[in-house]
């Protein structure tokens, strides 16, 4: 298997725990918990994933990065209880062996959340988010692998489903889930959309046998 989690997860999932539930790609990673050291390709992958550099939007993108570095060191930082950021890393073929520098490729978000966080005893659920993948490592089965480690660490969290929301008109991320599993949920979950967004947000569920 090509997908190799390095580190215990924060100690919040054994090793041995994980594993990949896809068919493996010609592309080896490695999957671990972001660390500070991470921060500065992090914030670059989320920046280049989710904001454009054409036209007037390439004067705010080096705000809008910066933005995305502190949140993520502020978040860090706080050592949250169930919440996890993870980050995907090349690794060196078992064929050949060679050694090279591991490059930050893709990262994901799973973090346990309510519906109603204010009040107490609430049931919460672990929700996806941030899912990014560098451009020229797309349809490579990085994010494939990267869904797969969340799934280990909900059942870890003794989930019985794991969630996300996708735009209802983003075509390719509704493709990657369907070939995930994940099916349309039936629960609220915050899915109404700000109102500069123009396509409704869908909350999508893959229930965890």
């Amino acid at each position: 298997m090509f997908l190799k989690i390095v580190a215990p997860l924060l100690m919040l999932i054994p090793q041995n725990l994980v594993r990949s539930s896809y068919p493996c790609t010609d592309l080896p990673l490695q999957i671990r918990p972001a660390e500070f050291r991470d921060l500065a390709e992090l914030a670059d992958l989320l920046a280049d994933s989710f904001h454009r550099r054409q036209g007037w939007w390439r004067w705010l993108f080096p705000l809008l990065r910066a933005g995305i570095y502190e949140d993520l060191r502020t978040r860090l930082q706080s050592q949250r209880d169930r919440c996890l950021c993870l980050v995907a890393f090349t690794a060196p073929t078992a064929a050949t062996g060679r050694v090279q520098h591991p490059e930050l490729i893709g990262t994901i978000e799973i973090a346990a959340r309510s519906n109603l966080p204010w009040r107490l005893n609430q049931h919460h659920y672990p929700y996806i988010s941030n899912l990014a993948v560098r451009t020229d490592y797309r349809r490579r089965g990085v994010a494939l692998q990267l869904l797969s480690a969340c799934e280990e660490v909900a059942r870890h969290w003794d989930s019985s489903a794991l969630y996300l929301h996708v735009l209802a008109d983003n075509c390719a991320a509704r493709r990657l889930y369907d070939r995930a599993g994940f099916v349309p949920s039936g629960r609220s979950g915050g899915g109404s959309r700000p109102s500069w967004q123009r396509s409704t947000r869908l909350l999508l569920q893959k229930p965890l046998g």
